[in-house]
């Protein structure tokens, strides 16, 4: 049977991912990785009875990010999204240096001592997986009128926590989550998305990957108007080609997308022959704008685990919205690469352990989980992931338990 995992959600059939409630989450008695388990490593954090998929992003706010919106407090208003928005530099790259995600405080030589260092590193594994107050990537149910899948999007400013331990970013983004609602699909659907601009600026939507109306392509003075803010905009298209794609603003992009405004849209084929066999579908969305360096709206450790049995199949479709590739490496067993932008490869699949995914694009892993244990999988761009003071941002783990 094929399975589908929702972000740090239990197993559900294709097409209906299920969620569950956030629960507090109790940190495991042990820091040592090699002794962890399901129910150690996992105890309290929601997924002993469930499981739990993938649903992760980055640090928060930080000095010296190429985007850096200003924090509030929890209950605060997030700046209005109309205001003035941080510039990127002329490389989009982070201003400042590897240990961005880090807490430590420099001594005179500006790194802390190696018994400081491993402290540093030993209480942020401690804290994975935390929960936060929301996660993003939560599947979208349609209503129906006629034949028509209906689905509604808000696009709105919120607050949104990457870490618990730190102040939440001003972000915006779709129905009040980053990523925005997963929507999925069947190949030949007839699809009416409409879109509400709740935003003090103009936006528009894009559908990536797909086959729309010109007039529906969603760039702004190109094909259609922007959507002013308190307007509404109606997308309605036939669903196609299948696979993975993504929808985001295409207004203000660089500002807007790197906010929050993206998400997954999956279209399954028609021919259920051609669906993918696995017992886990997941999805992957890379950002590194807010917040600093993210997967589904999360940093380290607030990203979520890929949890499966031995001899499981698991399927991520890989999404990068951000400015920069991200080569993602799993330790421990390899990765099956067999689809690229939604198309698959067939008899071009190839079989690694690293996979570089540039901006746009897509490319669907099928992992056999082989090999038990709790295995790093973070980005391999290395100032994305890992600094003196322990790891951040674009790291997460696949646990394979026996």
């Amino acid at each position: 049977m094929t399975d589908t995992h929702d972000p740090q959600g239990s197993p559900a059939s294709v097409g209906a991912p299920a969620t569950i409630a956030a629960a507090p989450f109790e940190p495991p008695a042990t820091a040592s990785l090699a002794a962890l388990s399901r129910r150690g490593f996992l105890r309290g954090s929601a997924v002993g009875a469930a499981g739990l998929a993938i649903a992760a992003c980055a640090p928060s706010a930080l000095p010296g990010w190429t985007y850096n919106p200003a924090t509030g407090s929890p209950g605060t208003s997030p700046t209005p999204a109309g205001s003035p928005s941080p510039q990127p530099t002329p490389t989009g790259q982070p201003t400042a240096g590897p240990d961005q995600g880090s807490h430590a405080t420099p001594g005179p030589t500006g790194s802390p001592s190696a018994d400081d260092m491993d402290a540093l590193a030993e209480a942020v594994v401690k804290r994975f997986p935390e929960r936060t107050a929301l996660v993003g990537n939560q599947l979208l149910e349609p209503r129906l009128d006629g034949d028509v899948k209906v689905f509604e999007i808000t696009a709105s400013a919120f607050t949104w926590q990457i870490d618990a331990l730190k102040l939440p970013v001003n972000a915006v983004g779709y129905n009040g989550t980053c990523p925005g609602p997963q929507i999925r699909v069947t190949e030949g659907d007839r699809v009416r998305i409409i879109h509400h601009n709740n935003l003090h600026e103009s936006t528009g939507m894009h559908f990536h990957g797909q086959d729309v109306p010109n007039e529906m392509d969603g760039v702004p003075f190109l094909t259609q108007p922007p959507i002013k803010p308190g307007d509404t905009f109606v997308h309605e298209f036939v669903a196609g080609p299948a696979g993975s794609h993504m929808y985001h603003s295409h207004h203000n992009a660089t500002d807007q997308v790197g906010r929050g405004m993206l998400g997954a849209f999956i279209v399954e084929p028609r021919d259920p022959a051609q669906r993918y066999q696995v017992d886990q579908d997941i999805i992957w969305i890379s950002n590194d704008a807010l917040g600093g360096f993210t997967i589904n709206g999360k940093g380290f450790p607030a990203t979520a685990p890929v949890v499966a049995s031995l001899g499981q199949r698991v399927l991520i479709r890989f999404m990068n919205e951000g400015v920069m590739m991200h080569p993602w490496h799993l330790h421990g067993m390899p990765m099956r690469v067999v689809a690229r932008d939604g198309y698959p490869l067939g008899t071009a699949a190839f079989t690694c352990d690293t996979i570089g995914v540039n901006p746009g694009e897509r490319w669907d892993v099928i992992i056999d989980a082989r090999n038990a244990g709790v295995w790093a999988f973070h980005c391999h761009i290395l100032t994305h992931a890992e600094g003196h003071s322990g790891m951040f941002g674009m790291v997460t783990a696949m646990i394979v338990e026996r």
